[in-house]
C-alpha cells in the first residue's frame, strides 16, 4: 500500500511540477510583455493608467507567486522519504498545500489573460465575453477535477480518524 501511494504522489507531483512550471514561465514573461507595450519616451506601459492594467499586473504577481509555492512544494514531496508515518500527515498536507496553490494560480492566471483581453480589446463585448467563456472552462475543468480529491485529502487528514472514534458499549 505504502509502494502503491508513492508511486501516486510521485506521478501526481511530477504532472503537477510540470504544469506549475509551465504557468511560472508564461506569467514570468507576462509580466514584461504588458498588453500595449510600453511608451517609447518614458518606459512606462502604454495602459498603467488603467483599472484593469492594476487587475493585470495584480493578478500576473499572484499566479506567478503561487505557481512558485506549488513547484516548490511538489519538489518538496518528490524528494520526500516515504515512511509509513510520513502517509498520515505530512504527504497529504504538502499534496493539499500544492494542489491549492496550483489551483489558486491556474484563477489568477485566467483573470490576467482576462484583464490582457479587455485591455487589448477595449469595448468589443462581441469578442471578450465569448473568449472569456470558453478560458474558464480550463479553470472549472481543473475544479471539477481536483477539489474532489482536495477534500477527500483533508477529510482523511484532518477528519476524525478511526482511532479517535468513541466505542459503543453494549449493555
Amino acid at each position: 500500500m505504502v509502494k502503491g501511494g508513492e508511486e501516486w504522489m510521485k506521478g501526481t507531483a511530477t504532472s503537477c511540477t510540470v504544469v506549475g512550471a509551465l504557468i511560472i514561465t508564461i506569467m514570468f514573461t507576462a509580466a514584461f510583455t504588458v498588453p500595449g507595450g510600453n511608451d517609447q519616451n518614458t518606459g512606462f506601459p502604454m495602459f498603467s493608467h488603467k483599472r484593469l492594467f492594476t487587475v493585470f499586473i495584480i493578478c500576473d504577481v499572484l499566479s506567478l507567486f503561487s505557481s512558485s509555492t506549488s513547484v516548490l512544494v511538489f519538489l518538496g514531496i518528490l524528494t520526500s522519504r516515504y515512511a509509513e508515518e510520513d502517509f498520515l500527515g505530512s504527504l497529504p498536507t504538502k499534496m493539499i498545500i500544492g494542489l491549492s496553490t496550483l489551483f489558486f494560480s491556474i484563477a489568477t492566471m485566467m483573470i490576467t489573460f482576462y484583464a490582457g483581453i479587455c485591455i487589448i480589446l477595449p469595448g468589443k463585448s462581441w469578442v471578450t465575453i465569448p473568449v472569456i467563456c470558453l478560458a474558464s472552462v480550463t479553470v472549472i475543468l481543473f475544479g471539477f477535477m481536483q477539489f474532489p480529491i482536495i477534500f477527500d485529502m483533508i477529510k482523511s487528514t484532518y477528519g476524525p480518524s478511526i482511532f479517535d472514534r468513541k466505542k459503543k458499549h453494549f449493555s
